[in-house]
């Protein structure tokens, strides 16, 4: 088969780049921030043509539910009966018609060049049908035709979630459920880059001056970033700086603020490290104090990803499954960032969404249990334990810690107390973090400490 770039040679690069890493994400579970970065790297595409670039590949990963919804009735057939590569067409054309300023008569024309240069005249008159019906109405109208009529199915329809997904929001919002429809719009919007500067390195001040950012309002080593490819800031690839969600940032804060009871002893763990973004927070303010952090990871791939995110940084790395991690008791603190659904992070990862099912719900709180009670066998008396996620769901969060605090006896600390400067986490005593509030991954948070006795 011809490749992509001789395939699609009358083409805009942007529009066939984004093809490609659409393809990559369906023939092969693919990650599109993986991907796309690589290939507009490969193909020395830059400025405008990345920025329609990101816009098309990430949007249309993140919409592909109502796309496909849109898409099976201009189509009278589901979409799971259309051929893949001609569905990856669809989707892109059918997101530029409704999800972007792109012209009507552009978007069509476009797709179907890329269906004729690769399928053929029958296969680009198909797309052609397919795209000036989905064009006929405007993303309001499909909308209103399409979208379930209760009001929780509505919004998970018009902002692009599962409904499963929006509802568990909904239930973890409780009371404020009346902010879902916010909720799932801060969730369907593509996310501010975050940095984190290495304490005792650089401060926030310094990395905004640097990088051209501005200093972040919840972290103090928190900087913002419009856009641009960070991986090529001097700060990041001097490993002073990395990538790093606020919300992240405030997690390992959280370990180190929270109250002991006696003195900290400078015995730290990182009981779930890869690939390393809090390991290195951790170690770095471990190092002002002359404090080591013991990190555990199972993959040895993500294992590596930790040594290279703490290098120069009074971390060790250990390859071990943390629910057996072999490690000596007596740990001051403890930081159990558990695997977990990841529905809080949905904006970072475009085309999660869509690969996340009720049923991987049990299994991951099966293993966040069996974390949370092998950290409490390694904190020593008087010691603390952050449990988070970068879930809302109830069932990973608040039935995980009532549960086990239920069985242990553990002293819940009010974890609000320890994010000073956060407003509107929650009823407490744990804190919930959301993209619509804070600007943050939807991270969950809470403080154990062990009693003494």
């Amino acid at each position: 088969m011809p490749t992509a770039r001789k395939r699609h040679e009358s083409i805009d690069p942007a529009r066939e780049v984004a093809l490609d890493v659409l393809r990559a994400v369906r023939e092969r579970d693919a990650y599109a921030n993986l991907v796309l970065p690589k290939l507009l790297r490969e193909r020395k595409i830059q400025g405008r043509d990345a920025a329609f670039a990101t816009e098309l590949t990430y949007g249309t990963s993140r919409s592909q539910g109502q796309l496909d919804a849109v898409i099976a009735a201009c189509a009278g057939r589901p979409v799971a009966e259309i051929d893949g590569p001609i569905l990856d067409i669809l989707r892109l054309g059918v997101y530029q018609l409704l999800r972007t300023r792109t012209s009507a008569h552009a978007a069509v024309d476009t797709s179907v060049d890329l269906a004729r240069a690769e399928f053929g005249q029958g296969r680009a008159g198909f797309v052609n049908a397919v795209l000036r019906r989905a064009g006929e109405r405007t993303a309001e109208e499909w909308i209103a035709e399409l979208s379930p009529a209760d009001p929780v199915g509505r919004l998970a329809f018009e902002h692009a979630h599962p409904v499963w997904i929006a509802q568990a929001f909904a239930d973890a919002l409780g009371a404020d459920a009346g902010e879902l429809d916010d909720l799932l719009a801060a969730d369907d919007e593509r996310p501010v880059v975050h940095l984190a500067a290495r304490p005792g390195e650089i401060t926030a001040e310094e990395l905004a001056l640097v990088t051209g950012g501005t200093e972040g309002t919840l972290s103090p080593y928190a900087v913002y970033l419009d856009g641009g490819d960070p991986g090529q800031l001097e700060p990041i690839r001097e490993g002073i700086a990395a990538v790093q969600d606020e919300g992240s940032q405030l997690v390992a804060l959280a370990l180190t603020r929270a109250p002991l009871k006696g003195d900290d002893q400078g015995r730290w763990l990182d009981l779930c490290a890869g690939p390393g973004g809090k390991a290195a927070m951790l170690g770095s303010l471990a190092a002002i104090d002359l404090f080591t952090v013991d990190a555990v990871e199972p993959a040895e791939h993500r294992a590596e990803l930790v040594r290279k995110s703490t290098r120069d940084l009074p971390v060790t790395v250990h390859v071990a499954d943390g629910r057996d991690s072999g490690l000596e008791p007596g740990y001051d603190r403890i930081l159990v960032d558990a695997p977990c659904t990841g529905l809080g992070a949905l904006r970072r990862r475009p085309e999660a969404r869509w690969r996340r099912t009720p049923s991987d719900v049990p299994e991951l709180v099966s293993l966040q249990r069996e974390l949370l009670t092998a950290a409490w066998d390694l904190v020593r008396p008087g010691g603390v334990v952050v449990y988070s996620t970068c879930s809302p769901h109830l069932a990973e969060t608040v039935a995980v810690v009532n549960d086990f605090v239920r069985k242990s006896g553990a002293e819940q600390l009010d974890t609000r107390e320890l994010l000073p400067g956060v407003n509107d986490l929650g009823d407490g005593p744990s804190a919930q973090l959301w993209p619509h509030r804070h600007g943050t991954d939807a991270m969950f948070v809470s403080a154990l400490r062990k009693s003494e006795s």
